[in-house]
């Protein structure tokens, strides 16, 4: 049974409905002029529309859309990583290999923020280098099925509370292949994530398991009896109720974390919720990265649009680089910020509102309805894709905004 989330202002921050509610205002709020940082063009949404709809044609032109998860990355180069890993689980049974499937997907998120623009990885066995989110996902993919995160050398192809907490940055740094000369942004902040994961494993023995791993998270949700599926929401929901201690925001009321959540003293709220900002970017992008998962077992997963659009900075780019967004100081590009800025705040709010808004242009350019083309395809078809492309051709791959980062956000 999942548990029920902490009540008052904490559970209201932890919804969806919170996040679209609160980011739908500065948004409102932009378009009428009130914004200090940002302006809003609503008609550059069309041209933002047909970039992502072209895209998404040429990448997938059956409109066959897989969902914008980890699991794409994992097919760096055209290798069929989760193929093989999943050929090694094939003896056994449906939900003990979807817990050591969570256990990676789990691992590999929580890794996967800026990397920096010179970090790579080197892959030996297709003699290719992947950096920035590919890269990440690769090096990881690797250390898991190495046994990385894993304390038991019988059953290396888990991750498990005493393997993470086991691990410091010299076997992170080895496993990743950081070096002076391959320098990888925010080392440090992700193994203390990984050692938090550790802790709220051990915590939460009755959702986790024993050992506890990440993969607990399979017979939580599916523990009803009759259960045939699982619900999107339900699953982040489970995920902020039991591992949002992790976060190494101090972002916090009445000491309890709140995770990937913002103060902006524009917005409205009851309460001590007011002035907050949550986005949960990465229990999103986990629980988008769960989906197949749930699905490779058997159990499908329902709800997929309650999840909101990612803010980070390939979506927020497409939106500055296509001109839907612009700084009202062209010259504050020049900066670096940290996540609680207000300017970050703020553009990451127009990123999710916006993202809502672009969806229905780009299914009525490509012929389809909500139904065939969720958000979490429409991400991947896709936004993401378009705005890492804009990144490319302007800057060289950086983003239109430089955020400081401690590995654990963007």
């Amino acid at each position: 049974m999942t548990p029920s989330p902490t009540g008052g202002p904490v559970a209201e921050l932890r919804t969806t409905a919170a996040i679209r509610h609160r980011c739908r205002y500065l948004l409102d709020r932009a378009r009428s002029g009130e914004s200090r940082w940002f302006t809003v063009e609503d008609s550059a949404l069309p041209t933002a529309a047909a970039l992502v709809a072209d895209l998404t044609t040429e990448r997938f032109p059956d409109l066959r859309i897989p969902f914008h998860s980890r699991w794409r990355h994992f097919e760096a180069g055209g290798l069929d990583r989760t193929g093989e890993l999943r050929s090694r689980l094939g003896e056994l049974d449906a939900p003990a290999q979807a817990r050591a499937l969570i256990d990676l997907a789990v691992v590999s998120v929580l890794l996967d923020a800026g990397s920096g623009p010179a970090w790579h990885y080197h892959e030996d066995v297709t003699g290719e280098s992947f950096g920035r989110s590919e890269g990440l996902a690769v090096a990881s993919w690797h250390a898991f099925v190495g046994g990385l995160f894993s304390s038991d050398p019988d059953n290396p192809l888990q991750a498990d509370a005493a393997g993470l907490g086991a691990l410091d940055a010299e076997r992170l740094a080895e496993a990743f292949q950081v070096c002076p000369t391959n320098d990888l942004v925010g080392l440090d902040g992700r193994v203390q994530l990984l050692r938090r994961l550790s802790t709220a494993l051990t915590d939460r023995g009755e959702i986790f398991g024993s050992p506890a791993r990440p993969g607990g998270l399979f017979d939580a949700l599916t523990a009803t009896a009759g259960a045939t599926s699982v619900n999107a929401h339900d699953i982040l929901s489970l995920l902020l109720g039991t591992l949002s201690g992790i976060w190494l925001a101090d972002s916090m009321i009445d000491g309890e974390p709140l995770g990937d959540c913002w103060p902006h003293p524009a917005v409205p709220g009851p309460g001590s919720t007011q002035g907050w900002v949550p986005f949960h970017k990465l229990s999103q992008w986990l629980t988008y990265s769960l989906l197949e998962p749930f699905e490779w077992a058997g159990t499908p997963v329902s709800g997929l649009d309650a999840l909101t659009g990612l803010p980070e900075y390939r979506n927020g780019g497409l939106l500055l680089d296509t001109g839907a967004v612009a700084l009202r100081t062209p010259e504050l590009a020049n900066r670096n910020w940290s996540v609680a800025d207000e300017l970050v705040v703020e553009w990451r709010a127009l990123t999710v509102a916006l993202l809502d808004d672009l969806a229905p242009l780009v299914r009525e350019r490509l012929g389809d309805d909500a139904a065939q083309l969720p958000l979490a395809c429409i991400l991947e078809g896709g936004t993401w894709a378009a705005g890492r492309r804009l990144a490319s051709q302007l800057r060289g791959g950086l983003p239109p905004l430089s955020i400081i980062s401690d590995g654990t956000v963007f």
